[in-house]
């Protein structure tokens, strides 16, 4: 049986790439083999003019130990870009020289010419300011309104992935550890239809969430619904979560490479002035398009057949199933939709940030501490609660380093389960 089942993975992660005309060959010639492991990458631009910051090409970066040894060095290409592996993770040394940096251009601090990173399981990014100090002082009003701006992006984003992980625990009781890589699927989906189907982002999006609530109806039939004819218990059933998370997160990265991608189209927008707070334009249509898709989902399970047939299952799926209530359709579906708002959090965020293979990944225990605190298996609890965790941790930058921001949220997670385990909206319940 397992074998059976790791070859049905396998074959649901090839025909689902196939049908959107990527090989392994495609992807080796798309993502240079160079991409592996870890990296220090960095983007050089003169802010001479902030409205049109120019790349800066021909400067050499050089990365060593805290010790000296050296570990590589690059130049910046015609997109001021630059990127150097590491060998494993720990703190390193990026050197820029400045004797490289063309006539007429400077450092903003001519005394930052090394920066010290400590590269943990993921690449880094560095930042070298390059031109005269055009920022405008803001006071802690605006900013606090502005993060708070941020927060609500990310809330939303957070939100549609909370969701769809809420509605499968809900009526399974699986905890799925994989669901980051459905959102990373989405992503990696909407990419594709971008750029190899040529087509615009807001049909890529489209297609890419459908494709995910496709990976979730494919899934359910012909991994999680044996194991649950099986009797599988849950614990089991989220250990093997784990694995498919390992499995599904290796493979994106088997085609796809640890390179950094973006969409054509919406990588940079000159900001609408809302008041005293600026956003993007694509910013404020995720939350618009996120904020009304959240409400569809929450009226369609509070108002139709197949809410209520969900409740009823994930409150009793034996009484459900002798009310005749089709309990493996309803869970099918869920799974559907769950994976679909999976993927449309997954092609949100990259329009938000640049996508690679572990982003679902990375943003998985935000979405854990979401749900637990809203309160597990509650509808509005996932969307309260991502909207709390968005707003704390861009907010929380006004007082700790933006590094930091995502561990006062983890920190949120430990008191919930201290205090209120069942969350803000769950019930408590006697266990034994």
């Amino acid at each position: 049986m397992r074998v059976r089942n790791s070859a049905i993975l396998l074959l649901l992660v090839g025909s689902l790439f196939a049908l959107l005309g990527f090989t392994a060959a495609q992807a080796e010639t798309m993502v240079p083999t160079e991409h592996g492991g870890l990296h220090i990458n960095g983007t050089l631009r003169d802010e001479t003019d902030p409205k049109t910051p120019k790349p800066v090409e021909g400067v050499d970066v050089t990365v060593s130990t805290p010790e000296g040894d050296p570990v590589g060095e690059a130049t910046s290409d015609a997109e001021g870009k630059f990127s150097v592996d590491v060998p494993e993770a720990g703190p390193y040394v990026v050197e820029i020289d400045d004797k490289t940096l063309p006539d007429g251009t400077f450092l903003r601090d001519k005394k930052q010419l090394k920066l010290t990173v400590n590269v943990l399981g993921f690449d880094r990014s560095v930042l070298f300011p390059i031109g005269p100090d055009n920022r405008e002082v803001t006071s802690k009003f605006t900013q606090s309104l502005t993060l708070a701006a941020n927060g609500v992006l990310f809330g939303v984003i957070l939100a549609l992935g909370a969701l769809g992980l809420n509605l499968i625990y809900g009526t399974t009781g699986l905890t799925n550890f994989a669901h980051g890589e459905l959102i990373t699927f989405g992503a990696l989906s909407t990419y594709m239809f971008n750029t190899h189907a040529n087509l615009p982002v807001i049909p890529a999006v489209v297609c890419g969430v459908l494709v995910s609530a496709a990976f979730g109806w494919v899934q359910d039939k012909g991994f999680w619904q044996p194991l649950r004819k099986r009797g599988t218990g849950v614990i089991a059933m989220m250990i093997v979560s784990i694995g498919m998370s390992i499995f599904l997160r290796y493979s994106y990265q088997y085609f796809f490479g640890g390179a950094t991608f973006s969409y054509t189209q919406y990588v940079t927008q000159k900001s609408w002035t809302l008041g005293p707070v600026a956003m993007a334009p694509k910013n404020v249509m995720v939350i618009i398009v996120g904020t009304a898709v959240l409400i569809v989902v929450a009226i369609v399970l509070a108002k139709t057949r197949l809410g209520k047939a969900t409740r009823a299952v994930a409150d009793n799926p034996a009484l459900a199933a002798s009310s005749g209530i089709n309990v493996d359709r309803v869970i099918t579906l869920v799974w559907v939709l769950g994976t679909g708002l999976a993927g449309l959090s997954g092609a949100l965020l990259g329009l938000r940030q640049q996508i690679d293979f572990q982003m679902g990944f990375l943003l998985l225990l935000l979405v854990f501490t979401a749900v637990t605190l809203g309160g597990l298996g509650t509808i509005w609890g996932a969307m309260i609660g991502s909207m709390i965790i968005g707003l704390f941790i861009e907010l929380s930058t006004l007082v700790v380093p933006a590094e930091l921001k995502n561990v006062g949220a983890l920190g949120i997670l430990i008191l919930v389960l201290l205090i209120r385990p069942q969350g803000l909206l769950g019930r408590a319940q006697r266990v034994g």
